[in-house]
């Protein structure tokens, strides 16, 4: 009877089918790119190597979380919030004493798996899940000050944590998922423009400087009175991986080379070329036509994510949706004009597509709550 309560197999009958095509090609994107970018890696007799095998592992597990959290009752997340926010920060901060992993704060190796967990992966989805519950708790008073600054800190405290690792990337998608959920919840106007404004004039910047309108160099005195010589150097639009991305997309041209027939980025030219880097390796063999699908599909999973959030009939399932679609929606556009040369590299994965296991779980379950909020639309 309690696992009646929790899930239900009949929901799945009415999950949007659409986005498991969507899903489907976006795993076999990724399968064709890793496997072409990691094909000498000690595995060149065969198609399918190591790091895809790998990967498909954990497209497998992917699909099992996302029929659980499918046909999982959403509304039934609100009693797991505070002890999976809280176990959150006790693994954010248990970080920073265990050894680092290539001189950063992000992993915990599992020696006996042989794998590594990146807890900074799944709290982008957890604080979805706090605030939408927060905010819900809250609705009688949610748009005084006193919520705001209250809403401000389940956010600010994982977002510290996670750009102390450091981790900026990651830490800057929390950004807009908290400004597009407290505009849908209700939270203060003025406060939210401010923190809005904020943020657009940062980007503003960031971009202005890496297309060459504001001077790194001319910059460079400012910036390093709170910033180390080698973290501003990280901010150069024209470091090496910056140069790379862009030549890797360019020489793609119209059609592209072909799968594995890259002459830059297969020859490792192109830095972490089945991780950080894919969306070029990948317009390197499938050029603007691919790039052009590729984005097509990512267009459809957001459409998706924003239908559930017009369907959604009761207010968490509204701040839920959003706040999942945004964490989305972030993710590719974050990617993508990293790899452009619009915005400093900072780590964030293209979802679905980037090699990991962490990213992969996290999306999974992040589209599969998606799916429950929508197969119960009719609920109310």
């Amino acid at each position: 009877m309690f696992m009646r309560g929790l899930w239900n197999h009949r929901y799945l009958s009415y999950i949007d089918f659409r986005i498991l095509f969507v899903i489907g090609a976006l795993m076999c994107i990724s399968m064709l790119v890793i496997s072409s970018m990691t094909m000498d890696m000690g595995e060149t007799e065969i198609v399918i190597t190591r790091w895809a095998k790998s990967q498909l592992y954990w497209f497998l597990a992917g699909w099992a979380v996302f029929i659980i959290a499918a046909g999982f009752d959403y509304r039934k997340l609100r009693e797991w919030t505070w002890p999976l926010y809280l176990f959150l920060i006790v693994l954010l901060v248990g970080l920073f004493v265990v050894n680092p992993i290539q001189n950063v704060h992000r992993w915990y190796r599992i020696p006996i798996l042989n794998f590594s967990v990146q807890p900074s992966e799944h709290a982008k989805l957890i604080v979805v899940l706090t605030l939408g519950w927060f905010m819900e708790r809250k609705a009688s008073v949610v748009g005084g000050l006193k919520t705001f600054f209250q809403a401000m800190c389940i956010v600010g405290i994982p977002f510290l944590l996670i750009l102390k690792q450091p981790d900026l990337g990651t830490a800057s998608v929390l950004i807009p998922i908290a400004l597009t959920m407290g505009y849908f919840g209700g939270l203060h106007k003025k406060a939210l423009r401010v923190i809005a404004y904020s943020g657009i004039a940062v980007v503003l910047f960031s971009t202005m400087m890496f297309v060459g309108v504001i001077s790194h160099e001319k910059m460079k005195p400012f910036f390093t009175v709170f910033l180390k010589e080698y973290q501003y150097a990280r901010l150069s639009p024209k470091s090496y991986h910056q140069e790379a991305s862009k030549t890797a997309v360019a020489l793609g041209g119209i059609t592209g080379s072909g799968w594995h027939k890259s002459e830059f980025s297969s020859q490792k030219w192109l830095p972490a070329a089945h991780t950080d880097s894919v969306f070029s390796a990948f317009g390197e063999e499938f050029g603007l036509v691919g790039m052009a699908f590729l984005l097509l599909l990512f267009y459809a999973l957001i459409y998706f994510g924003f239908q559930v959030t017009l369907h959604a009939k009761d207010h968490y399932g509204k701040l839920l949706s959003s706040g999942l679609t945004i964490y989305l929606a972030m993710h590719i556009m974050m990617n993508i004009a990293m790899m452009l040369g619009l915005l400093p590299m900072s780590g964030v994965p293209l979802i679905l597509i980037t090699y990991g296991g962490s990213s992969v779980l996290t999306t999974m379950a992040a589209l599969g709550i998606l799916q429950s909020i929508y197969s119960r639309r009719f609920m109310f």
